[in-house]
């Protein structure tokens, strides 16, 4: 399961901590850190390399002991990125406290044209994570820290996603191809795609032409492999619903959503792997996550609400609301679809369908929370046949 990173700051005692700040890249890591006793910070260029980082902390501690203040703990910061998060697990396992933060969540500076250095940001990171510490509220958003074993599992659906995107994209660039040539109702997806292909005619009666055949030859090789990898993939996501007992408790929850009406191993998996087994405080935690959450603008005499945050996991927001409307067709007698029928009305439009069924994706994402945690089933729904 994945661990929360320390959301909650604790009390620190400055004279035996080491605080510091690190901004990634790619050709070297910019580390800002505060030692105790000493009034500025310093700023160091290190090699991208996790040891060299550990070695580097360690002398940081043998100096500070030389200058007779033990240092008991140590605590980092980085922006959640490209690099993932092996650097937080990997200093974690050598016992230093790390905070990976949000990075739409932090302040910078609003002028049109600003100055952006690694110095500037890094910087501005321990600033940051400084007032974290001190308890200062709404100063940044800390991410929680996935373990490895939830990362791997998190890989196969998203792969699953760019084989679909690219089965699209292919898909398209066929029918772009045909047409310029005036022809249409070709199935790609189809078995017999390649029949079909030969009988293809022209509006004046000729067969496709030849380069364009031998184009569209090529990307129906690339179909069928993607075809079978979507199908490989498929089959291991699957093997969970088939086994005898869940391994863990990720699959249990699987399982339990997919004995609900609506509710497939596709969106099981997705709502298990992206949301369900990472901890949350309480439903607003687990909607913000998400981005299903309100952003009202009040200021001086102006007050309105600019729709959804659209801030968090996007897989599961898009899949939310698609759910819903499944939710609407296979639960229509559940608590959830008659709240919303009721706000809706009788003659709600569809601009008003398509807002409220945000709020239903809100409140059916808390429901199937409670579910798989507490099992809780959600007011009025059915479950499949056994």
């Amino acid at each position: 399961m994945s661990q929360a990173s320390g959301t909650t700051p604790s009390t620190i005692d400055y004279d035996t901590t080491i605080i510091g700040a690190l901004e990634l890249s790619e050709k070297k890591w910019v580390f800002a850190v505060q030692l105790p006793g000493v009034s500025r910070h310093s700023r160091h260029v290190l090699e991208t390399c996790g040891d060299g980082l550990a070695s580097f902390v360690e002398r940081l501690k043998a100096k500070c002991a030389a200058a007779g203040r033990a240092i008991t703990r140590v605590i980092l910061t980085h922006e959640a990125g490209r690099d993932g998060f092996w650097l937080a697990r990997f200093l974690t396992r050598r016992g230093i406290e790390v905070h990976v933060m949000q990075p739409s969540s932090l302040p910078v500076d609003r002028r049109a044209r600003r100055a952006k250095t690694d110095i500037i940001d890094v910087e501005m990171l321990l600033r940051t994570l400084m007032a974290w510490l001190r308890g200062e509220p709404r100063v940044c958003s800390m991410v929680p820290i996935p373990s490895e074993a939830d990362e791997e599992a998190r890989r196969a659906y998203r792969e699953r996603e760019d084989l679909t995107g690219e089965r699209r994209s292919i898909v398209n660039k066929i029918d772009g191809i045909l047409a310029t040539l005036g022809i249409k109702g070709y199935k790609a997806l189809r078995r017999d795609r390649r029949e079909q292909l030969d009988s293809l005619r022209q509006p004046d009666g000729d067969p496709v032409p030849q380069k364009a055949k031998a184009r569209i030859e090529r990307l129906l090789d690339r179909l069928d492999l993607v075809l079978k990898l979507i199908e490989q993939v498929e089959a291991a996501r699957d093997a969970v619903l088939k086994k005898d007992t869940p391994a863990d408790e990720a699959e249990r929850m699987i399982r339990s959503l997919t004995a609900l009406r609506s509710i497939g191993a596709d969106f099981a998996t997705l709502l298990v792997r992206e949301a369900f087994v990472r901890q949350f405080r309480n439903r607003r935690a687990l909607g913000g996550y998400v981005g299903l959450g309100g952003t009202p603008f009040s200021s001086g005499g102006s007050e309105r609400e600019q729709g959804i945050g659209k801030d968090g996991n996007r897989r599961l927001r898009a899949a939310m609301v698609e759910l819903a409307w499944m939710w609407l067709r296979w639960q229509p007698d559940s608590a959830l679809s008659i709240w919303f029928r009721a706000r809706v009305g009788a003659t709600g439009g569809g601009r008003v369908k398509k807002i409220m069924v945000v709020a239903l994706a809100r409140k059916l994402l808390v429901a199937l929370w409670r579910y798989v945690k507490d099992g809780v089933i959600p007011d009025g729904a059915t479950m499949k046949p056994a």
